[in-house]
Order: C-alpha cells, then sequence, then structure tokens
C-alpha cells in the first residue's frame, strides 16, 4: 500500500521577496519522510486571499495532508485563517477555548489580551486546535488541511503536535553514492539501474568542487535490501 501524501503550501510575501528565507520546507520534509508520509508538492503564494484560497482548495483535493506555514498572527495581513475558512466554506470567529489560552497566557506574562492579539484565537468552524508549546497562540487543522504558524520554532513545534496524530506509512530510506564523474558518463548506466529497479527513486545530483566534476548518485525506497542491491550493482558497473 502507498504512503500518504503530503503538500506544503508557504504563505508570506517575505518569502517572495527575499527578504525571509524558508527553513519550514526542509524541516517538514526530513519529518514526513520518518514518518512515512511522501512530500509531494511545495507552493509559495503571496498574502492574497484569492491566491491562498485558490491553492489550499487545489492541494486539498490532490493530496493526503496539506501544511501550512506563515499567515496566523495578530497584524492585519495574517489572513491565512479567514482564507482557509473561505476554503472550506465554513464561519470564523473568536473561539472560547482558544480565547482561554491566550488569556492565560498574556496574564502570566502581564500583557493586555487586546484586540490584536485576539485574532489569534479566531479560529473556522469545524476545526481542532493545534499545540503550540511554544507562544500559546494555537494553530488547527481543518478537513485534511493543518494551519501553522510561520516562526520556524513555532512551526517545528505545531509538526510534533500534529504528526502523531496521521497515520504514516513506510518511513523512507536513501543511501548516497559520491562520484568523481561527469553525469554524461554515467546517465546510461544511471538510466539501466532505475528501469530495473523501478520500485525506487534514484537521483543524480552533481557538484563542482576545486575544478573537478561528480555527482551525488541518491537512491530512495522504502525497503532497505533493494536500495541495498542497487547501490551494490551501481558500484560495480561504475567500477567503484
Amino acid at each position: 500500500m502507498p504512503n500518504p501524501t503530503a503538500a506544503m503550501l508557504v504563505i508570506g510575501d517575505e518569502i517572495l521577496s527575499g527578504r525571509t528565507r524558508d527553513a519550514n520546507m526542509y524541516f517538514l520534509a526530513g519529518e514526513l519522510t520518518k514518518h512515512g508520509v511522501d512530500l509531494a508538492e511545495v507552493r509559495i503564494v503571496s498574502d492574497d486571499a484569492a491566491a491562498i484560497v485558490s491553492a489550499v482548495r487545489a492541494l486539498s483535493d490532490s493530496f493526503d495532508h496539506v501544511f501550512t506555514s506563515g499567515g496566523i498572527g495578530p497584524t492585519h495581513d495574517d489572513i491565512t485563517a479567514d482564507c482557509i475558512a473561505q476554503a472550506f466554506d465554513t464561519q470564523i470567529d473568536v473561539r472560547d477555548d482558544a480565547r482561554a489560552l491566550l488569556a492565560e497566557h498574556y496574564k502570566k506574562s502581564g500583557s493586555e489580551l487586546n484586540e490584536a492579539r485576539l485574532r489569534m484565537a479566531r479560529i473556522p468552524d469545524g476545526a481542532t486546535l493545534i499545540d503550540n508549546p511554544v507562544s500559546v497562540a494555537p494553530g488547527f487543522t481543518l478537513g485534511n488541511v493543518h494551519v501553522m504558524a510561520g516562526v520556524p520554532l513555532v512551526f517545528q513545534a505545531m509538526v510534533a503536535s500534529v504528526l502523531p496524530t496521521i497515520t504514516g506509512g513506510q518511513p523512507m530510506l536513501s543511501q548516497t553514492l559520491r562520484v568523481l564523474r561527469g553525469e554524461g558518463d554515467i546517465a546510461p548506466t544511471l538510466s539501466a539501474l532505475a528501469e530495473k529497479y523501478d520500485d525506487l527513486s534514484i537521483g543524480c545530483y552533481p557538484f563542482q568542487k576545486d575544478g573537478a566534476f561528480g555527482a551525488n548518485i541518491v537512491i530512495r525506497g522504502t525497503i532497505g535490501t533493494r536500495i541495498d542491491a542497487a547501490m551494490t550493482q551501481l558500484a560495480k558497473e561504475l567500477e567503484l
């Protein structure tokens, strides 16, 4: 049985402008790989409501799980929660359980739960909260869409809260062979290997270092013995 599939939707003008480098995709991909969920697509959209709604609907229809990052804070440009509600055609408002979490947090810190901060308690109808042990303000899951903060430390904590609720498949395993030859020299061997081991993913990633050309050949799959066999054959055929 194939592994569940996932997509990620990264939301924010700051990513597309180059002001902020996204670290969440790298983290999520690694965690999903270990959990046996195949991350199959990543999209980045601006802080535009129509673009967010369209992307959420398309990804939700195409994959078992969708993870979003960004746009659930207290400022005017944090519109993700409203867009998720629109994508699922449901209402959104301040919810008592989310408000209680924020009220307790800001009371302990001596800060005011003002109108801006209360925006983070606005949750679409029918959603379940995602725990946030870092800064309390929750994410939420609606349908198959898991809505999380963009701040990497908070995003990572929310992923840790969500993954135990998701049924995974076989963890993806990988091995890498470093070859000091050009891609053109090894391409025929790799093509034949990929045809023989069609249940594995075989990728070739070239590099140049100190004037020398080479490639890292990465073989990925869920069955370790198959990867071992493919890697052994590759090394033998390349006479390594």
